[in-house]
């Protein structure tokens, strides 16, 4: 009869990495930190679908064996790229919906509106690669290694629909189509910000989220409102 190993097994990338603060468990981060941070640079320069597992790992000056102790594939690793855009930009919309709800005013929306413009400014300062990397990517096509970029385009949309929606319902926007009415603002607002992480000429950073407000409340503020 065979005699079964007593060793568990481990799947690859869960190995160990030591006593946290330990060498091993610092080594293990600043390898996974060189990886994510040549990846970023590359994904800006070259675009997503334009980039190797071996061009991430030259640039991070790693075995190419340590890419998979880390992800499972560039897909993975993308989806821990753009995560701080993912949460900013889902809560603030689902805030926005939620605070449309119970909106009876126009200064309501406008301040419901300048909560998304603020949560947007507040990204490009925290985190500008991730965020920068999203608007450059959210167009194209969803696949492959850019399927969760897609998947977040995705949900901005849905949810900047729901918000639309809301606003409807209280006559606080103008009663157009709401896939047109969503997109029209996201798309707006992608393209103001990206031009502020492209370092186009946009005058006072500050004032970009309250000037965007105001051209999307007055351009699509019913009358009544």
């Amino acid at each position: 009869m065979t005699r079964r190993s007593s060793k568990r097994q481990v799947p690859r990338g869960s190995k160990r990495p030591g006593k946290p603060g330990g060498v091993r468990d610092t080594n293990r981060k600043a390898r996974k930190a060189a990886l994510i941070d040549a990846a970023l640079l590359l994904y800006l320069d070259h675009g997503v679908s334009n980039v190797a597992v071996d061009d991430i790992t030259t640039k991070a000056g790693v075995a190419k064996g340590s890419f998979y102790r880390y992800f499972e594939d560039q897909e993975a690793l993308v989806e821990e790229l753009i995560a701080p855009a993912r949460r900013t930009l889902t809560s603030a919309l689902i805030t926005a919906r939620d605070m449309l709800e119970d909106a009876v005013t126009a200064e309501r929306q406008i301040e419901a509106y300048r909560g998304i413009g603020e949560a947007l400014g507040s990204l490009l300062l925290e985190s500008p690669g991730p965020a920068r990397l999203y608007l450059q990517e959210c167009r194209a096509p969803a696949v492959g290694t850019r399927k969760p970029i897609g998947a977040l385009a995705k949900r901005v949309i849905d949810l900047a629909e729901e918000v639309s929606t809301v606003a409807q319902k209280h006559g606080l926007l103008k009663p157009l189509p709401v896939p047109v009415t969503a997109r029209a603002v996201v798309g707006a607002a992608e393209r103001l910000f990206l031009g502020v992480l492209l370092d186009e000429e946009m005058g006072n950073v500050l004032e970009i989220p309250l000037a965007l407000v105001t051209l999307v409340v007055d351009g699509l503020r019913a009358r009544t409102a």
